[in-house]
């Protein structure tokens, strides 16, 4: 995912309002954490442009199974731990007070078995009071099959198209994204990158919070209302 095209990540995603979506996840956090701490863990951060904004109230450490993500966010972002480390498997040998997953990273673990193993280790990692915000992938309910997109990106000297038809194969979600990208005095260049995530049922994704001890609701709420979030708390003992 994205080994050649990292480095064009932030420039088709320029469009993002990274520092209003930070601003709600503080709020939430505010709202809803019960623990006394300020250690907060991001799995799926990609180049790191949420907790360039959230690192100066949070202790962060950023974690992504992307090598090449991880190299531009120690760039993107000064004073955060990051790491690369799967979802799936996490073992930190530590706990925290926020873990927080964002723009549908979730979806890449495309099983209901890899799912309900990263919840449980969403909850292992997380202290007593402590709170999670996943910002899943879409349903199969919500999922349109067939629909052709683009997102552009157009500077001086670069030029950027990435297009793919919506597909779905059984549960998951078929991402064939075709890249075109056209750099001052140099050939343009082709890049295909096919990306699978899981369609994941709202109810049963509660189900695997619920029977990992969490206390957990899925809201609309966020930039992408279409995605909404699950939130959840762990209780207090």
């Amino acid at each position: 995912m994205y080994k050649d095209l990292a480095k064009y990540y932030d420039l088709l995603y320029s469009h993002l309002n990274y520092r209003k979506e930070a601003k709600l996840i503080e709020d939430l956090i505010s709202k809803f954490k019960k623990s006394d701490g300020k250690d907060l863990l991001e799995l799926g951060c990609g180049t790191g442009k949420h907790l360039k904004f959230i690192k100066n109230k949070f202790r962060c450490i950023g974690t992504d199974i992307n090598l090449q993500m991880i190299e531009i966010a120690k760039k993107n972002v000064k004073g955060v731990k990051f790491q690369q480390a799967d979802m799936t498997n996490l073992n930190l040998n530590r706990k925290f007070d926020v873990i927080i997953s964002l723009f549908s990273s979730i979806g890449y673990v495309k099983t209901y078995e890899n799912l309900e193993k990263t919840i449980k280790n969403i909850s292992r990692h997380l202290k007593p009071g402590g709170f999670v915000i996943i910002e899943p992938w879409l349903t199969k309910a919500k999922f349109k099959i067939g629909r052709p997109y683009m997102l552009t990106y157009k500077g001086k000297d670069i030029n950027i198209c990435r297009v793919n038809v919506s597909k779905i194969k059984g549960n998951t979600t078929i991402l064939d994204f075709h890249f075109l990208i056209a750099e001052k005095n140099k050939e343009v260049k082709y890049f295909r990158d096919v990306h699978e995530l899981g369609l994941f049922d709202t109810n049963k994704t509660l189900d695997f919070m619920k029977k990992s001890g969490l206390t957990a609701k899925f809201i609309e709420i966020g930039e992408r209302k279409d995605r909404g979030m699950y939130i959840a708390t762990k209780p207090l003992k």
